[in-house]
């Protein structure tokens, strides 16, 4: 038990920090399993309508701007690279690096948000909310709507994610500014890392589902 007094950041009911972090880490990936099952049930749900209806989705998906979302992908892929160098100056104990790692990656989250803001707006200005005031070619007007459904409730979840993450990291940021994470407990940045990277994949598949696939078939 003499970890109990090397570190505060040891909680009681562990003999040491290796255990602790074990612990936290089989917690997540439980937790993450759980949301893979989540998004993948939504993915299913799209591909059942996308294989329905294929020119009204083709048709929907021609209305999305590929510019932003390819933007929005390398802006993400970056993001996981600044959160893996948070997580590698953790091991090292870089105190400074650690919180300009995240605040970069927090950054990052901040422009994919904004351009997916854009892009809202745009779907707004063009009559693209599903509801009343929908406006789409009338062959597609119906299905085209289960199509917008399906992206606002994919991309919102997804942006909700994100910002549970920037919660995440700001813990994170205050944790390693007070110097609770060091380089024999970096653990919560270990796991907020997998976190956020799991966001990220999550868009790795939103975006060749909505944006690209039978994008040409209109």
């Amino acid at each position: 038990m003499s970890d109990v007094h090397a570190h505060p950041a040891l909680a009681h009911h562990f003999d040491s920090l290796e255990e602790q972090k074990e612990a936290a880490t089989l917690g997540m990936w439980v937790f993450l399993v759980t949301e893979v099952l989540f998004f993948g049930g939504l993915f299913a749900t799209y591909a059942i309508y996308r294989t329905w209806y294929p020119d009204a989705f083709a048709a929907a998906s021609h209305e999305l701007d590929v510019t932003l979302g390819t933007i929005n992908t390398a802006v993400l892929i970056t993001s996981s690279l600044t959160m893996a160098l948070a997580v590698h100056a953790a091991q090292l104990g870089q105190r400074a690096k650690i919180m300009v790692f995240l605040a970069l990656t927090m950054a990052l989250g901040g422009v994919f948000l904004g351009i997916k803001s854009v892009e809202y707006y745009h779907k707004f200005a063009e009559h693209l909310i599903p509801g009343p005031g929908f406006q789409f070619e009338k062959e597609h007007i119906r299905h085209a709507q289960i199509f917008f459904s399906l992206y606002f409730v994919m991309t919102g979840l997804h942006a909700l994610h994100m910002i549970i993450g920037f919660g995440i990291m700001l813990v994170m940021l205050w944790w390693t500014w007070r110097g609770t994470i060091t380089a024999e407990y970096y653990s919560p940045i270990e796991i907020s890392g997998l976190y956020w990277h799991f966001v990220d994949i999550v868009w790795i598949f939103l975006f060749p589902l909505l944006y690209l696939i039978g994008r040409h078939a209109h």
